[in-house]
């Protein structure tokens, strides 16, 4: 087990934690967007191959075996974004698939449990069930039944992500920066590729895409792809994945008030109920924290 797990957070961790929710919560809202007017697995290899030509100097050797680090590429992502942007392109309102798409931080503890034995204090596993029941209560917004398609596929995409996550954990060490340059040099030419394949005028339709457009899909390379998802690989490696991404089930209230405020979404009981709970299971989780930073403190 890293060195790290069990330490306290220091504070560019917790800088590096408030820029991932921020920029994600965004990105949701800019994902539903382009969608609406490019292919969805267009968006996706545009968007990794525009960090590509930001993070080609990564990939310079040395680099690992393919064999060990190949599947937590495919995985975190063409699979994964693939079906992300298609679930984006499925659904009329943003609120309820960005609750779907948190159901990867529970399931990331499960998996992290089964797979690397890992365990989190008693209090954190409370908060993130609490946090959790918050955003399944979201998900009975009246709108989540006319999207229940592209619901489904979130709900595969929040899967795959979990176990990307303990993917990057099994895999070699990599500086975040590089692995994300790998990620992205299969990203780019699988989803592009399927693209073609699958969906008809998707060139045309980024040909005639307003600028707008480009521009959050170049947002979501840069802050995204570079910047925030990097920044959660870096994050896993020093601590276990059941200790940071409760964290990020605050992201969905970032992208449910977008989509209120901006998007015609509703503002139902559901909506508000549920991110109040979510706010308390992380209340909760950051109370364990404030344990474990205490209990380290000691110890030293």
């Amino acid at each position: 087990m890293n060195a790290n797990a069990q330490t306290p957070f220091s504070a560019i961790e917790w800088l590096a934690i408030g820029a991932i929710i921020l920029v994600w919560g965004l990105n949701n809202a800019a994902a539903k967007l382009a969608t609406e007017a490019m292919s969805p697995m267009f968006i996706g290899g545009a968007r990794f191959a525009i960090a590509l030509i930001f993070l080609a100097p990564f990939l310079r050797p040395p680099l690992p075996p393919w064999r060990q680090i190949l599947p937590a590429i495919l995985v975190a992502g063409p699979i994964h974004f693939g079906l992300v942007y298609i679930a984006f392109g499925m659904v009329e309102n943003l609120s309820p698939i960005v609750v779907a798409l948190q159901l990867w931080i529970p399931l990331t503890a499960l998996f992290s449990w089964i797979v690397l034995k890992e365990t989190m204090p008693r209090a954190a596993v409370a908060g993130m069930t609490i946090a959790f029941l918050g955003v399944a209560w979201m998900s009975l917004d009246p709108h989540a039944t006319t999207d229940l398609g592209g619901l489904v596929v979130a709900v595969l995409a929040s899967a795959l992500w979990a176990l990307a996550m303990v993917l990057v954990r099994k895999a070699p060490s990599l500086k975040p920066l590089k692995m994300q340059a790998l990620t992205s040099l299969a990203g780019a030419p699988v989803l592009l590729a399927a693209s073609f394949a699958f969906e008809p005028g998707s060139v045309s339709q980024a040909v005639a895409a307003p600028p707008f457009i480009w521009g959050l899909v170049i947002f979501a390379a840069l802050a995204s792809t570079i910047g925030a998802t990097a920044l959660l690989f870096w994050l896993v490696q020093r601590h276990q994945a059941g200790r940071v991404t409760p964290w990020f089930l605050l992201t969905p209230l970032i992208s449910c008030a977008i989509g209120v405020g901006l998007m015609g979404d509703a503002l139902t009981p559901q909506l508000l109920i549920g991110g109040l709970a979510s706010m308390a299971g992380v209340a909760l989780v950051a109370l364990s924290e404030r344990k474990i930073a205490a209990a380290a403190t000691t110890a030293v």
